[in-house]
């Protein structure tokens, strides 16, 4: 059965950094297009950043460009997002995102909250 588990979520003041993590099981990690998507109260879910299958390109929402870098380690089966310079406007559930033609799997979900 596809698992996602994702970690490193929490409470961090203006300015602050957060990593995220997802641990994947029971897929071929290596040939998924890996992404972080999030939902903030209210809206609907969005694009975060993803990398390609292998270690492919990287993508990312403008509002993060610059902030948040994605990265995979294929051997280990994660994918985590390093995030710099949180602003309260990051607050939302984070959703690790597994897609690989018509295969879509999703983690539980991790909540970021951005507030002093």
């Amino acid at each position: 059965q596809v698992q996602l588990v994702e970690s490193g979520g929490g409470l961090v003041q203006p300015g602050g950094s957060l990593r995220l993590s997802c641990a994947a099981s029971a897929f071929i990690f290596s040939n998924y297009r890996m992404g972080w998507y999030r939902q903030a109260p209210g809206k609907e879910r969005e694009l975060v950043a993803d990398i390609s299958s292998g270690d492919g390109p990287t993508n990312y929402a403008d509002s993060v460009k610059g902030r948040f870098t994605i990265s995979r380690d294929n051997a280990k089966r994660t994918v985590d997002l390093q995030m710099d310079s949180l602003r309260p406007e990051d607050t939302a559930i984070y959703y690790c995102n597994a897609r690989r033609r018509q295969n879509d799997h999703w983690g539980q979900g991790t909540q970021v909250t951005v507030s002093s």
